[in-house]
């Protein structure tokens, strides 16, 4: 049970619009954003934030959903857990990479830029980032697309902590997503559920 209930939508007409473009991206909207909704503001300052981190073209949104589900997974955060694999495979991402993504530094899957890339968002997700991760990226990453993958990192650190404080509610899309490939792997609703 969440610690704060989410605001009902049909409450929240003056966010209709942008509710509208994570609907069609994500298939829902996140729970997550209509708790924020208690703070003017503070939904609208979020999903300007988000926007710009997840659609710009720096790196591709494959790589984007990895790092933002391997990031959540070192902070612990399982809602985001969910959401982020969920999100990955409706968005494109190969489902046999997403279910394999904890073996990223052996799996044949895995390019050795990915590794790169999921290496730092998994040391950065549990603030343990390193010179050497950095370095490691620079082979195959130039300055704005390593900020990229921070910022992606930074951006899922701030819903790790919002929703695994709050014990969000997960959602059916990723719930359901979670039981049948996360599952098998440790995951658990925990709060969540």
């Amino acid at each position: 049970m969440p610690h704060v209930e989410p605001i009902a939508r049909e409450d929240l007409a003056h966010l209709e619009e942008g509710f509208a473009l994570v609907e069609a991206a994500m298939g829902f909207v996140p729970s997550s954003l209509r708790t924020m909704a208690h703070v003017p503001g503070l939904a609208e300052g979020f999903q300007g934030l988000a926007g710009v981190v997840l659609a710009n073209p720096m790196i591709d949104g494959e790589l984007k959903h990895m790092v933002s589900h391997v990031a959540s997974r070192a902070a612990g955060c399982r809602y985001c857990q969910a959401h982020t694999g969920a999100t990955a495979v409706n968005q494109g991402a190969d489902p046999a990479k997403i279910a394999a993504i904890w073996e990223f530094e052996t799996s044949a899957l895995f390019t050795d830029a990915e590794r790169a890339a999921l290496r730092l968002a998994f040391h950065s997700g549990a603030n343990a980032a390193t010179a050497d991760d950095f370095t490691a990226c620079r082979a195959h990453f130039n300055e704005p697309e390593i900020v990229s993958i921070v910022a992606v990192c930074a951006l899922f650190g701030y819903l790790n902590r919002w929703n695994d404080t709050m014990a969000t509610a997960l959602e059916d899309e990723p719930a359901a997503f979670a039981e049948t490939t996360l599952a098998p792997l440790g995951w658990h609703a925990d709060k969540h559920a």
